[in-house]
């Protein structure tokens, strides 16, 4: 199995950013035979179907070049032109065979690692220009198996050449019999049919290289598990520092809710392990909703800024405690909860009317289901 620089094994697939990486330098599986089979089947369907009229027009060409009037053959001002022309009306005979190659030869490579464009692949690389370490490519594993390869192909596609040509054999020692425009219109028949010949031996080759290519590629790119350990923590960042910036944006968001203290109505406690600040305005409040909350520390601090901005406090163990474990921040309390904090926050009412009569009730109903967080029925964020 492959190894790295310090002897560790290549045994993991590589992962989503080296593929990507690997795309963006131009490392694609590509297959060359593929690219071949696809050009030579096309370009001898195209000469099987419609190969005769192009060569019958080719040849009506070339009689008119070697036709020529004896002004052109003494006036060279004029014969470049007439060549000129000549050779515009045979390319343009000639473009939809090669409108057709090019086309293939830009789908071909689709076909296998599909359409990439890498600005970093064309940039020069003067390291291939080191004869050692060109020495050294041609004779790795890699030089050696495209040796046997080129070697394999050539045997196996001048093979089916070899048997092409005896089966139409009798038929070229025939063409001098036929009269010429059937002549060509032979031999390009004959023509089409030696490139789909070969075109199918190259189909062998193909399907052999293809698989090939892609395992070798993904080969290439296997990394070792710590390879992949570093690439996890460029991307997702060391486990330190992540746990800082969740202790970071922790504080950011204690101050945040500490900063909506000031506009709470009451604050509910347990009395000291637990404390949520509750504010209610009817002309924008449907319910009350929850500005703060937390446990011990937290709740010290909660209480200490309601004394400081003269906020009412109220010991409700078990309101607290149910508040706490069903409502996130900024919601409002859940409908199980209606009538206990109603009661509360019309003592907290008379208590701003300096009632001399006010008194808590002692009736706070709570649902117990509030008061286990397993069973609350909103999810609990955790506790601040």
């Amino acid at each position: 199995m492959a190894e790295n620089e310090d002897g560790q094994e290549r045994s993991e697939a590589p992962t989503a950013k080296r593929l990507r990486e690997a795309r963006e330098k131009g490392q694609i599986a590509r297959s060359r035979e593929l690219n071949t089979f696809v050009i030579l089947i096309m370009g001898g369907a195209f000469l099987l179907f419609l190969g005769g009229g192009l060569a019958t027009r080719l040849s009506q060409l070339m009689i008119e070049g070697w036709t020529l009037e004896r002004g052109l053959i003494f006036d060279e001002g004029l014969l470049v032109p007439h060549l000129q022309h000549l050779l515009g009306r045979a390319l343009l005979v000639l473009a939809p065979l090669f409108g057709l190659l090019m086309v293939m030869a830009f789908m071909g490579p689709l076909l296998v690692g599909g359409l990439n464009f890498s600005s970093q692949a064309l940039m020069p690389k003067f390291s291939k220009l080191d004869p050692i370490a060109g020495l050294k490519r041609m004779f790795s594993v890699q030089g050696l198996i495209e040796l046997f390869k080129g070697l394999g192909k050539f045997g196996l596609v001048g093979g089916m050449a070899t048997l092409g040509m005896m089966r139409i054999w009798g038929n070229l020692l025939t063409l001098g019999e036929l009269p010429v425009d059937q002549a060509i219109i032979q031999t390009a028949h004959m023509a089409a049919w030696l490139f789909l010949i070969a075109a199918a031996a190259l189909l062998v080759v193909a399907a052999i290289d293809v698989p090939f290519q892609i395992w070798n590629y993904q080969k290439q790119l296997r990394m070792t598990l710590q390879e992949i350990k570093d690439e996890f923590k460029e991307t997702e960042g060391k486990p330190e520092v992540k746990g800082r910036l969740r202790q970071l944006q922790h504080e950011m968001a204690q101050r945040r809710m500490m900063s909506e203290v000031p506009k709470a109505d009451v604050i509910i406690t347990n009395p000291t392990h637990y404390a949520v600040a509750i504010a209610y305005v009817p002309a924008t409040m449907s319910a009350p909703r929850l500005l703060a909350k937390g446990t011990d520390e937290v709740a010290k601090a909660i209480c200490a800024l309601a004394e400081e901005h003269r906020i009412v406090r109220v010991e409700a163990p078990r309101v607290a405690r149910a508040i706490y474990f069903t409502t996130d921040l900024n919601q409002e309390i859940p409908s199980g909860l209606f009538i206990a904090v109603a009661r509360i926050l019309a003592y907290v009412y008379q208590i701003r009317r300096e009632d001399p009569d006010v008194e808590l009730a002692d009736d706070l109903p709570v649902p117990e289901a509030y008061l286990d967080p397993r069973t609350a029925p909103r999810r609990r964020r955790g506790r601040r």
